[in-house]
């Protein structure tokens, strides 16, 4: 008897970490958090109009990568007081456990909004980062990010910007004015950063750049955003140091004919995940790689809380995760 009931909970211990697919994908211990905002829905004379902006972000979880729900009900993490509008937030934590958050704060802004905070429920340090102020015609500043570089031991924030005049060649292919490619400026305290530069130029426009660490193999995710003729999908560039030179882009790791942007990637398990906002859809899907070349499709597999829009991916340990679902204001 005791034999049985020990070989029961072995078996019962691996099935907890399988997938829903049945496949083993789950590590012990980890939980996946997703930052994401929801677009606005209003009432106006009686029809449903969309705000294609949210109040603040929310948080999702998991512990496959597969299956998500939202934390705590779905509520707001974070609202913020020095924009009306968040969009696209990207949390990320530093060497020393405090979490960076950054945002989309409007369509046409110079800056990018930034909060700090230790346990993703209480946040500091709230401000927009005026990342482009030395570019007076700059357009916009959208999806920010934050990467941390262990060699320079420096944190990286780039996102997509539009200066006109800049890069004429693609000009006639982007949507109205926008021609965007990817601008970074890095820091060590967030609050004393290094001029503004460009981070990279595909030879097309593009937006929602996202960066992890392969193995000291540094690899961007971006999105092709062309209009004339349509090329709106998710494609990959390499370098040897995470401030570039990146190389050439690869072909798209998303599904042909599938408008899709911000990706946001993480290592679960040794699988490669790359989340992306299959926007045009309304919902989101899964592309899946062990070597971060060759890519299969596991977006019918992946379950995600309706009306989650352009977000990120990021673990935390179980005390921060109790801490937020034992939360209540």
């Amino acid at each position: 008897m005791k034999r049985s009931l020990i070989i029961l909970a072995a078996a019962l211990a691996v099935a907890l970490l399988r997938g829903p697919a049945g496949a083993e994908t789950a590590e012990a211990g980890k939980v996946y958090l997703f930052a994401y905002f929801k677009d606005r829905e209003v009432s106006v004379r009686g029809r449903i109009k969309v705000l294609r902006g949210g109040k603040g972000m929310r948080l999702a979880w998991s512990r496959d990568g597969l299956e998500w729900k939202k934390v705590d009900g779905g509520r707001l993490f974070f609202r913020p007081t020095v924009s009306e509008m968040v969009r696209d937030p990207f949390v990320a934590q530093g060497p020393d456990g405090v979490f960076h958050l950054v945002w989309t704060t409007g369509w046409r802004e110079r800056g990018i909004g930034y909060a700090a905070s230790a346990d993703l429920v209480h946040w500091r340090d709230e401000r927009i980062l005026p990342v482009m102020a030395g570019e007076p015609t700059t357009i916009n500043c959208w999806a920010p990010e934050i990467f941390y570089d262990a060699v320079e031991k420096q944190f990286l924030l780039f996102w997509s910007s539009t200066i006109p005049g800049r890069f004429p060649e693609t000009g006639p292919t982007g949507d109205h004015a926008y021609n965007h490619r990817i601008y970074y400026t890095a820091t060590t305290d967030f609050k004393e950063f290094t001029p503004t530069r460009l981070l990279y130029d595909p030879g097309f426009e593009c937006i929602d750049a996202d960066v992890v660490n392969a193995g000291g193999r540094y690899v961007m995710f971006l999105k092709a955003e062309a209009l004339h003729p349509p090329a709106k999908h998710i494609v990959t560039a390499e370098s040897e140091h995470a401030e570039g030179p990146y190389g050439e882009a690869s072909p798209p790791i998303t599904p042909p004919g599938v408008w899709a942007e911000g990706s946001a990637a993480i290592n679960i398990a040794g699988t490669w995940y790359v989340y992306y906002d299959m926007y045009a859809l309304h919902r989101y899907g899964l592309a899946a790689s062990d070597d971060l070349i060759t890519w299969r499709d596991l977006s019918a597999e992946l379950k995600m809380p309706r009306g989650v829009r352009h977000g990120n991916v990021f673990e935390v340990g179980e005390d921060v995760f109790s801490g937020l679902t034992g939360y209540s204001k």
